[in-house]
């Protein structure tokens, strides 16, 4: 069985259908609460959703569509449970409030251009490579099999950094100090670069049988924004004038993981 065009047209359509409409409900429950951040939650379920939504519809490998729902979900559930718990009771994300402070127009409509359109569009093109090889035919494994041992180190850095930080916080002593432990030791930003390694897995594994290779500007878009836009640069900003933080950049990698400089 080679790729299946049509297939694929079906699959990318109904996904997108299906991103459309998550981030239309997830738009109706932000003006209810009055968060727009809610939409963090639905980031990583969305591709969630699409993952499933290309598996029940694609024509291609059983085991590769299987393989990447089951990643897929590992993945965006435990990111979804995880911004769930850190954002419980808290009001609106400081990111998304100054956004909105500064766009002129109604909130709900900035909000619906500016953050669920956008995010929605994102979903879909990052998730291009599962589109592509829930239509594709068998590839060649051992590029699949690296594609998922490098999902495995990023979710392993990213569920490992993030409990971390959750330690750190959740001791009193730590308050206003910077978390330089464990991962956070040798990049600032392990969670990102968890993220990244997902994501070029998946790819690998897409591109594993063809067309799947021609979607690597997924990963690169989503390492783009991990890196650039509005993950670790973003936070850097953030972060900039807490007291200890020029230390701690001087001595530990902005995103790939190395062992700190010594003071």
């Amino acid at each position: 069985m080679t790729f299946d065009s049509s297939n694929f047209l079906a699959v990318t359509g109904l996904s997108l259908l299906t991103v459309v409409v998550l981030m239309a409900a997830t738009a109706v429950v932000g003006a209810r609460q009055g968060r727009v951040s809610v939409v963090d939650t639905t980031w990583g379920l969305g591709f969630v959703v699409v993952a499933v939504v290309a598996a029940l519809v694609g024509d291609g490998t059983g085991w590769r569509r299987l393989a990447l729902v089951v990643v897929v979900a590992l993945w965006g559930l435990r990111l979804a449970w995880h911004v769930t718990r850190r954002n419980a009771g808290k009001g609106e994300d400081p990111r998304y409030a100054e956004m909105l402070d500064k766009e002129p127009g109604n909130p709900t409509w900035v909000a619906i251009r500016k953050v669920y359109l956008v995010q929605g569009l994102a979903v879909w093109f990052v998730s291009l490579p599962i589109q592509v090889s829930a239509a594709s035919g068998p590839g060649i494994t051992v590029v699949a099999v690296l594609g998922l041992l490098l999902w495995a180190v990023g979710l392993t850095f990213e569920a490992v950094g993030d409990a971390q930080l959750k330690a750190f916080k959740a001791d009193a002593s730590n308050k206003g100090k910077v978390m330089d432990r464990g991962l956070w030791s040798w990049t600032r930003h392990p969670n990102y670069f968890g993220d990244s390694c997902v994501w070029w897995g998946i790819y690998l594994v897409a591109a594993s049988a063809w067309p799947g290779v021609l979607t690597v500007l997924s990963p690169v878009v989503m390492t783009y924004f991990l890196v650039f836009a509005t993950g670790a640069k973003l936070l850097e900003k953030h972060m900039g004038e807490r007291p200890g933080y020029a230390e701690y950049r001087r001595r530990t990698s902005y995103f790939l993981p190395r062992p700190p400089k010594q003071a």
